[in-house]
């Protein structure tokens, strides 16, 4: 496969066919995140596109799932996904779900025809970012969308039929605003109601924005134990009607956490109350290292 720069992918995507129709990412500019800074954004042309993945059909003997990569896949026309998902169909028709990566704005900015489209030609899941649930925050780490336009885009991303799978990340607010970061998330979750939430936990990268502002002591990072305070907080927050999925389990979270909201909540809260009595129980630092 002819991969350029870092190629990241849901831990969910681990075992699909990685294809970058997106160079980097097109917002590329929230302050905790380097995954893409030394990338110039830019779309792929459809024709490298098909050789990738006719070069893949010649090389691997059966397809699953296929993961359309970069940060923001979804800001491609639709016309362009189309045709991409018309190749993979008859290159790959083995293949039973396509993944990809979209910004709020990406999902905003398409109708609700043309996310049906999608789902019709195989578009299974999209992952969001959100991070947060509060507008402060996310003014903060400058995500580029407010409160409600996430919760509208993963709304409308379920109204279509597509699942949603939405990440958020412990300890993005500090100590100063951990408490609002936690109920205001919890609050999210409740009102988009999303197939899918996972729950990482802050990783400091060098040449991020964020990292500058914690060497010049602008941030202060949760201990692990707050961390947990601050999940207990947004699990309590949670109310959902249909089933979630949700998952804590990413390599840098301190405690693993899996269950099905609404109906786990109970033992999801009584998991964190043991933990908080029992620190043996949380992960080291050097095992938090990705």
């Amino acid at each position: 496969m002819r991969y350029e720069g870092s190629v990241y992918r849901p831990p969910s995507e681990a075992n699909s066919l990685i294809v970058q129709v997106t160079i980097g990412c097109a917002h590329n500019k929230c302050t905790f995140c380097g995954m893409y800074k030394d990338d110039q954004f830019r779309i792929r042309p459809y024709e490298e596109i098909v050789e990738v993945l006719q070069w893949a059909r010649r090389h691997y003997r059966r397809v699953e799932r296929i993961f359309l990569a970069d940060g923001d896949a979804l800001v491609l026309p639709n016309e362009k996904l189309l045709a991409i998902l018309d190749t993979i169909n008859n290159l790959f028709p083995e293949c039973n779900r396509v993944g990809i990566y979209g910004s709020p704005l990406d999902v905003l900015r398409k109708s609700q025809p043309e996310l049906e489209a999608l789902r019709e030609k195989g578009i299974g899941i999209i992952y969001i970012g959100a991070e947060s649930g509060s507008d402060r925050v996310l003014k903060d780490i400058k995500k580029g969308a407010t409160a409600k336009q996430i919760i509208d885009a993963v709304r409308k991303i379920e109204d279509a039929g597509i699942k949603a799978s939405v990440t958020f990340i412990s300890g993005l607010a500090g100590k100063t605003g951990w408490k609002e970061h936690a109920i205001e998330t919890g609050k999210m979750i409740s009102m988009m109601e999303p197939s899918y939430v996972g729950l990482l936990t802050l990783m400091i990268e060098p040449g991020t924005e964020l990292y500058d502002d914690i060497r010049a002591n602008r941030f202060q990072l949760l201990s692990p134990e707050e961390v947990l305070l601050e999940t207990e907080l947004m699990i309590e927050n949670i109310n959902v009607k249909k089933r979630c999925v949700f998952r804590s389990n990413h390599a840098s979270n301190y405690l693993s956490l899996k269950g099905d909201l609404p109906d786990d909540k109970e033992l999801l809260l009584k998991q964190i109350a043991i933990a908080k009595e029992n620190s043996g129980m949380l992960k080291d630092e050097w095992l938090r290292m990705l």
